[in-house]
């Protein structure tokens, strides 16, 4: 509706517009157009939705990792102490084979638990020193090559991929014998 104002009489006369009548091929085109608009937005907030639970689980799978680390690294001096003492291997009477025979299962089951749950030994055998893996406690001169691992004074461990502790190491320092 439009007004207008009529100089000579200042009468209003009101001319009214008329919208043009629309097509129906026009509007199922304009519908059609609209419902795939809004598949397309449902099917994007289907998919940042699963790309969202994907990154919440994986994110609760590094928050129970990381839980761990604290109580694995706790248990590692009972690991420790399990192997000391199972090292003896002085076997006495039947008592106290019977005694050893338990404590190796309890260690076997315990050493078990924790590697289900991504705890490995660090392997220092015939291995060469590496700063990210072992600790160097002491230097020995030797014949052997330099900075191979000569004896290993605590274990190291691994949890998933990470270092909980390093191995404390004796490594070698190659000395040349001296020709007369």
């Amino acid at each position: 509706m439009i007004n207008i104002k009529n100089k000579k009489t200042d009468e209003k006369v009101e001319e009214t517009t008329q919208e043009p009548e629309t097509k129906p091929e026009t509007n199922i085109e304009s519908k059609d157009s609209q419902i795939a608009e809004l598949t397309n937005t449902l099917k994007r907030l289907q998919a940042e939705f699963e790309n969202y639970k994907k990154r919440a689980d994986k994110e609760n799978i590094n928050t129970i990792k990381k839980a761990n680390v604290g109580l694995i690294t706790e248990l590692l001096p009972v690991l420790d102490s399990f192997e000391l003492a199972l090292k003896d291997n002085n076997c006495g009477n039947g008592e106290i084979t019977k005694y050893r025979k338990g404590m190796e299962l309890i260690y076997t089951q315990l050493y078990s638990i924790l590697e289900d749950q991504g705890l490995r030994a660090i392997d220092t055998r015939n291995q060469k020193f590496d700063p990210f893996k072992h600790e160097v406690l002491m230097v020995k001169e030797s014949d052997e090559p330099e900075d191979k691992i000569l004896q290993e004074f605590q274990k190291g461990y691994f949890l998933n991929e990470n270092i909980i502790r390093h191995s404390k190491v004796m490594i070698s320092k190659h000395v040349e014998e001296k020709k007369e």
